[in-house]
């Protein structure tokens, strides 16, 4: 839990302080004075100012934003000798300037950040794939346990190599948002037997990707050796005499392809509420024994399963996925380009209601990822966090008068008429936008919770 609030607060910190910087750098680069530069709302904890006259820079108790004051008329009265030093004085072009530099700054810090976790190196699970699920897209386009995706194509002429798992499910998420159809190489594990096979993510007759898409595709967990981890002392696979470390070849005559279909054929064992015995060949070794395994019946939301006190299954195999200096930083400006327009796809699809809206997330989820990632390792932080600092980049350029982006749409409205927007209309869309980003904070925090309560 500790670990979770650090992490989060870390997160917001440093995005925030790299958008406000960005705003702040590019003001004192046009000749703006900078009254304020806060992290935070709130009470004050920290306090700096070098001189009377100089920026304020303030860290507040409330770390879920943060803002730049300039010296403005529309404010406050600002002295003759320093209206040379007012934003509102400044030309159009530089105050475009200074708004946009915030979300811009996010997401240069994105590819600096993607940049680092390439560079570091992430341990992923190699992009060998288990069991599709039955009747799936995957399934039907003829994917089997054990097929090792090399490479994928979306037209069968220029070919990218597939280094990972994640590799694999981000390209298949792609093609299934822009509706278009994915050929994958595939091979064995040991890398023969080559074929492609296409799957037809344009006859989903959706481009949402939510969870319920992602089991119509059908990709299976990555591929797990059928062979036993720990096997709980006194459990049911204690007393029939299994060991960790039993390569299982058969369960009541089936054969056992890989960890996956173990576990499904374990928990059906019990589905009829009965502790049925089962009879598992497994080889130890390089000896093949016989054993006779009678599950414990246990109840799981509503039904009945079978549980035998092992892990069944080992670890998925991992890859090192690492680039080198200029490939590492022009996958990253490719990825914050791809995930930039992934959240804008996203958000469109929201606000037209083809995509669900339980796909905003807030703060809670935020403080749970960046708790996973920082315990998975440094290069997970930080690509974690460059998802999170393009998300917090394209959010600030959408055209709601609040943010970033609404203020833009002021500049180019000014632009198109060579007037400003009056005062009435900025208060009117200035309450509106208020209005927006309640209902949309509301609904992120309700999301939150119902996924902690198992409610989503």
């Amino acid at each position: 839990m500790i670990i979770t609030v650090l992490a989060f607060i870390l997160t917001l910190g440093v995005l925030i302080t790299i958008h406000e910087y960005g705003h702040y750098r590019v003001a004192v680069a046009c000749g703006v004075k900078v009254l304020r530069f806060s992290v935070g709302f709130g009470r004050v904890l920290w306090r700096r100012q070098a001189t009377p006259d100089g920026t304020e820079f303030v860290v507040c108790a409330l770390p879920l934003g943060g803002y730049v004051k300039m010296l403005d008329e529309r404010e406050a009265p600002v002295a003759p000798d320093q209206l040379g030093g007012a934003f509102n004085r400044k030309p159009l072009l530089q105050r475009t300037a200074i708004v946009a530099a915030g979300p811009v700054a996010n997401l240069l810090l994105a590819v600096l950040l993607y940049a680092a976790a390439h560079w570091i190196g992430i341990d992923e699970a190699k992009a060998v794939m288990g069991p599709p699920v039955a009747a799936s897209l995957a399934d039907r386009a003829g994917l089997r346990s054990g097929d090792w995706a090399r490479e994928w194509s979306s037209d069968g002429v220029e070919w990218r190599e597939l280094r990972s798992m994640t590799d694999l499910r981000w390209e298949v998420m792609q093609a299934a948002m822009r509706g278009a159809p994915l050929q994958l190489m595939l091979t064995d594990r040991a890398g023969h037997a080559r074929r492609t096979v296409v799957l037809a993510l344009d006859t989903l007759g959706s481009s949402e990707v939510d969870a319920k898409q992602m089991q119509r595709i059908g990709l299976g967990a990555a591929f797990s050796e059928p062979v036993l981890g720990n096997v709980v002392a006194g459990g049911p696979a204690d007393k029939a005499g299994l060991h960790a470390g039993d390569r299982v070849l058969s369960i009541d005559g089936m054969a056992v392809a890989d960890g996956w279909s173990l576990r499904e054929l374990i928990v059906a064992s019990g589905r009829d509420g009965r502790a049925r015995p089962m009879q598992w060949r497994v080889d130890r070794a390089g000896k093949t024994i016989e054993l006779t395994v009678t599950p414990n019946v246990v109840p799981d939301g509503g039904r009945t399963i079978g549980r035998v006190e092992l892990v069944p299954g080992q670890p998925p195999e991992m890859v090192t996925v690492r680039y080198g200096m200029f490939d590492g930083l022009s996958q990253a400006v490719s990825q914050t380009w791809q995930m930039s327009t992934l959240t804008l796809k996203m958000l469109g699809k929201m606000v037209i209601g083809q995509a669900s809206l339980k796909n905003l997330s807030g703060p809670l989820t935020i403080a749970d990822y960046a708790g996973q990632s920082v315990r998975l390792g440094l290069a997970y932080y930080l690509g974690f966090l460059a998802v999170v600092s393009v998300g917090l980049g394209v959010l600030n350029l959408l055209p709601l008068p609040v943010l970033d982006g609404g203020h833009l749409m002021y500049y180019l409205f000014e632009g198109v008429t060579g007037r400003p927007v009056s005062e009435l209309w900025l208060d009117r869309l200035q309450r509106g936008g208020v209005a927006i980003m309640l209902m949309m904070m509301s609904l992120a925090l309700y999301n939150d919770v119902a996924r902690l309560l198992g409610l989503q």
